[in-house]
């Protein structure tokens, strides 16, 4: 007789909290991402600038990733949530008013990227490194996929198809919009718990000097590289992303001048490709419960590779988009099995500033990757699809051994004394009664 299926606890009120602050979040950042690059087809042509606006995203990732971990694990994260969209606001309000003026250039939506960028780097590790904090223990796979399912789902069905009719009405509107969708989601993110606020690390003893940011930077360190199955699987991350990032870096222009897509109907086409992303998060738990999550991982990664291939053999945009869709598909089902696993093999007072060093690592080297996408695409617009999706499908053949022992990796467990240091914190940080139905992971 086969037992009864255990029941899934709910994700809770706090989960739902965070879910509301990143959803508008990624709402404003979505605008954001369709409104600069369209902006910028106003002021270029070059290929090579337009892939600028792609490279200039992650350099923050490059030059601040570490740092900004260090800080995520130091300070309150609901503040630094807050603080760091309260500084996209001011980079969107400033680029509005210069086109507001006439006075904006190309080179003005390169400093903006950095800002945001910058920002996102606080703002996106806080936002991982708080999960573990408001969602039960064996609840991370739920919790992410609904995650990237909602994010997917808001920025390429509501904000970059908004973003693209609003342009077309006037182009500085969706950059209003921007400003006013960070503004709310800065207030959002206060309403975190406590729980959120904390890196979940015991304070030094009276007397003892706090460990300095380069101790920090050290001790994460020296995890990823005394952890050789994380420290292989970030290699095999990175360059299966650099590849992906070469494909992609002048999408737009392969949509506009390629593909003939109307510019107001540019939102539309890449909501075809969100249909992929979102189907992939929200199937990626019940593949990893079906098949394991070294299955899922490798087969994810080398779907999306191919499709990204096949997308630049597209003859029309619909069969473009929808090869773009199934890659879109893979790759989500990768970023819900990947994120889940990370959060659940990294301590979670190291988590702010190791998560940091890997985006550091993966995301700081994909400017170069989107720098020769854009001199790739002087040639064809349609041979960066080829080359990095080719690419990439060869790296996961490579690492296919590594993805599939995912499945056999433990989760990491506190040591008994510092699991009852992080119950004294909670209980200082939220005296008042209350019923907790599992133990936090």
């Amino acid at each position: 007789m086969t037992a009864p299926a255990t029941p899934k606890l709910p994700l809770g009120r706090d989960f739902g909290k965070l879910w509301a602050a990143s959803v508008t979040s990624n709402l404003a950042d979505g605008l954001g991402r369709t409104a600069i690059p369209l902006i910028a087809t106003t002021l270029t042509k070059d290929p090579v600038l337009i892939a600028g606006i792609s490279a200039l995203a992650f350099v923050p990732w490059l030059l601040f990733g570490v740092l900004s971990g260090v800080i995520v694990d130091r300070v309150d994260r609901r503040y630094a949530m807050a603080v760091a969209n309260g500084l996209r606001v001011l980079a969107a309000i400033a680029i509005a008013l210069l086109i507001t003026t006439g006075a904006i250039t190309i080179w003005w939506l390169y400093a903006a990227v950095l800002v945001f960028g910058l920002a996102e780097t606080v703002y996106d590790n806080a936002t991982i490194a708080v999960m573990p904090s408001v969602v039960p223990k064996g609840g991370l796979e739920r919790a992410n996929s609904r995650m990237q399912a909602a994010d997917t789902l808001v920025q390429n069905f509501v904000a970059t198809p908004i973003a693209g009719v609003l342009f077309a009405v006037a182009i500085v509107i969706p950059i209003w919009s921007t400003a006013a969708g960070f503004a709310v989601a800065g207030a959002l993110a206060l309403l975190l718990p406590a729980s959120a606020a904390r890196a979940l690390r015991a304070e030094p003893a009276a007397g003892e000097a706090r460990a300095t940011a380069g101790a920090d930077v050290r001790e994460a360190m020296s995890f990823l590289l005394g952890h050789r199955f994380l420290r292989n699987l970030i290699a095999a991350t990175a360059l299966i992303g650099l590849m992906l990032t070469l494909a992609q870096a002048t999408s737009i222009l392969f949509l506009l001048d390629t593909l003939s897509v109307p510019i107001w109907a540019i939102g539309f086409a890449t909501a075809g490709v969100g249909v992929g992303a979102i189907a992939g998060a929200l199937l990626a738990s019940f593949f990893v419960e079906k098949i394991g999550r070294g299955r899922v991982m490798f087969l994810g990664t080398l779907v999306s590779s191919i499709a990204m291939a096949l997308t630049g053999f597209g003859p029309n945009v619909w069969i473009a988009v929808f090869f773009y869709a199934l890659s879109a598909f893979g790759i989500s089902v990768w970023n819900v099995s990947y994120g889940s696993l990370r959060q659940e093999l990294i301590p979670g007072p190291l988590l702010g500033r190791t998560i940091g060093m890997i985006r550091t690592i993966t995301w700081g080297l994909f400017p170069i990757a989107a720098v020769l996408g854009g001199f790739l695409s002087r040639i064809d617009l349609r041979l960066p699809f080829w080359v990095g999706g080719g690419l990439s499908a060869i790296v996961v053949l490579v690492a296919a051994r590594l993805m599939l022992s995912s499945s056999d990796q433990k989760p990491y467990e506190a040591p008994a004394s510092d699991a009852a240091a992080e119950a004294q914190d909670d209980v200082a940080a939220e005296p008042q009664p209350r019923v907790e139905p599992v133990e936090p992971l």
